[in-house]
């Protein structure tokens, strides 16, 4: 029977009650409709709606609902439940007789798919903060095992100017503290309880909303009655905020392949998550990199999904706000599957430092430091510039760097060239004069990647204590 069938004089089209069904996806949700359920039970209880010797029926029948959940794979299978409302209804006028038919008193599945929803993205922040810390923690490692080891940084994908190692992977480092941050943010705005709300006007009977609020951890019940039931903001920037994360991964997949090829050669990618070639023996392909960068999309796409389905909904609850359930569900699994091949790929992947120290000290990356040289001896910047720009072109011509280049030739370009400009433009030198707060400096590099640490440290202490 229909949650709803009082109403109904004719049967549903039987392929529009299929269409219509959202138990096949929010099925995922029953250990969070189960949680909802002990809560309003209890609610009921305390008004006097429920017996005490009801409720123990009911609590005890959701516990059993819950183990057949945990233990069996087929407990789910039901080809009349509507959703997973209904199917909770069902099961516990199966265990539990007509107390279970007492429990809908006072709430609406508004209210229940409301609730379930923000329940579950904040188990699966808290999932996500998990995989996220590992990965960082990956990066980290990686990080303080590359010593002062250096590298080309790009800009315009040009080598640009020579940074250490470490600087280019805590650069990451911060984008995933900042994803990080911006879920916790969410998560914070979202654990607001709308039990209690009823299908939009609020609850009919007078239940204990800040009770049940407490009873699930919320910080307090929604204020608005409306709102709650028909607000999806927290699924959007949940999304949103993957999207975000999913972007981070992907310029750092786009950054490990194109520095494994054999051109670059910096990166030896493990062979656990690579794949060879059906035609050529020779390849290994960056394949989980790859999926990396390429489920990024997924998660843009379910950002623009959810926006665009609650962009011109009428207050309050519409059958739309259905699919808003999955691409949440599809975004969450994409996100966590990413991070944790993504950290697998960070802990096993190789870097051939001595390569990467070298490919720093050719291509005139030390042009900068030579004007900088320059400048320091009172040269306006903008001449400077010029200067030795002309010297490179020279270079480019003799095939040699500026360092190849004597004292007379230097002279050419500028009388303020001295004997001292060669150890200003060595790789020490050019790395040493970045000494400013977040700069590629080596001490600067280092106390960085000591806060780093501190950071990712404070951040599993603090989802230690929270599980």
């Amino acid at each position: 029977m229909k949650m709803w069938s009082g109403r109904a004089r004719l049967p549903l089209d039987p392929e529009f009650e299929q269409w219509q069904r959202s138990f096949v996806f929010d099925k995922r949700l029953l250990a969070h409709e189960i949680a909802a359920s002990r809560a309003h039970a209890r609610a009921l209880t305390r008004i006097g709606v429920l017996s005490t010797t009801e409720l123990t029926s009911l609590l005890q029948a959701l516990d059993r609902i819950q183990l057949s959940l945990e233990r069996d794979p087929q407990f789910l299978d039901d080809s009349e439940a509507e959703d997973v409302h209904h199917f909770l209804e069902r099961r516990l006028v199966e265990f539990a007789g007509d107390a279970g038919l007492k429990l809908h008193a006072g709430r609406s599945r508004n209210e229940q798919i409301a609730t379930d929803l923000r329940l579950f993205v904040r188990a699966t922040i808290d999932e996500i903060h998990v995989h996220l810390l590992s990965f960082l923690e990956a990066l980290a490692a990686k990080a303080q095992a590359a010593g002062d080891a250096a590298m080309p940084a790009h800009t315009h994908l040009q080598p640009a100017e020579p940074v250490l190692v470490a600087h280019w992977l805590l650069a990451y480092a911060e984008m995933l503290l900042r994803d990080h941050s911006r879920l916790s943010d969410c998560r914070a705005r979202l654990n607001f309880c709308p039990l209690g709300s009823g299908a939009v006007a609020g609850a009919t009977l007078p239940i204990d909303r800040d009770a049940i609020s407490r009873d699930l951890e919320f910080t307090a019940p929604s204020a608005n009655s409306i709102d709650a039931t028909s607000d999806r903001d927290f699924a959007v920037e949940f999304v949103q905020s993957l999207a975000v994360l999913g972007t981070h991964l992907s310029r750092w997949a786009e950054e490990m392949i194109v520095f494994s090829t054999r051109e670059f050669g910096w990166v030896r990618l493990p062979e656990a998550y690579s794949t060879g070639s059906s035609a050529m023996p020779q390849k290994m392909n960056p394949d989980a990199l790859e999926l990396i960068r390429g489920k990024s999309a997924r998660l843009v796409g379910a950002a623009t999904a959810l926006l665009v389905t609650i962009k011109s909904l009428p207050l309050a609850y519409n059958k739309d706000l259905q699919e808003t359930q999955e691409p949440v569900f599809d975004a969450a699994a994409t996100a966590i599957e990413s991070l944790k091949h993504a950290a697998g790929v960070m802990r096993s992947c190789e870097f051939d430092l001595a390569r990467m120290s070298a490919a720093a000290q050719l291509g005139f990356m030390n042009a900068m430091a030579a004007a900088t040289y320059l400048s320091r001896k009172r040269i306006p910047f903008r001449s400077a510039h010029k200067i030795v720009g002309k010297a490179v072109s020279h270079c480019l011509q003799q095939g040699c760097e500026l360092g190849d280049l004597s004292l007379e030739q230097l002279r050419q370009f500028s009388p303020e060239f001295d004997q001292d400009f060669y150890s200003a433009i060595t790789l020490d030198a050019v790395l040493g004069c970045h000494d400013v707060a977040g700069g590629t400096a080596p001490a600067r590099v280092h106390s960085a990647l000591q806060q780093i640490q501190q950071r990712i440290s404070a951040l599993q202490e603090a989802l230690h204590a929270h599980a």
